[in-house]
């Protein structure tokens, strides 16, 4: 069975994450039987930012805002995530409540 059903989730949803956070991407698969292979690509980069079902960027900084995608491959077949547009928000000010 082909690799089918791509898709991407993110903690926190919607891929709005505050500067300094942890960002957690997780990339699933409806269909596909042998072995999965994962890769994490962001757009404008030719280098996979890594394997593997999860991508973690655990102190989110400025340049980490951008389109996302995984790519799933059993061998024979190759199937990618649609893309999730991920955005890094100001510092968060405690004692102002407020974004900076």
């Amino acid at each position: 069975i082909p690799v089918s059903g791509v898709s991407l989730s993110a903690q926190p949803p919607n891929g709005q994450v505050a500067l300094g956070d942890r960002l957690v991407l997780n990339c699933t698969v409806a269909a596909g039987t042998g072995r999965l292979a994962f890769s994490w690509h962001r757009e404008g980069l030719a280098t996979p930012l890594g394997t593997g079902p999860y991508l973690e960027l655990s102190h989110v900084g400025d340049k980490d805002s951008g389109h996302y995608q995984c790519r799933a491959s059993d061998g024979d077949s190759v199937a990618e995530s649609p893309t999730l547009n991920v955005t890094v928000l100001g510092e968060w000010d405690p004692r102002a409540g407020v974004i900076l």
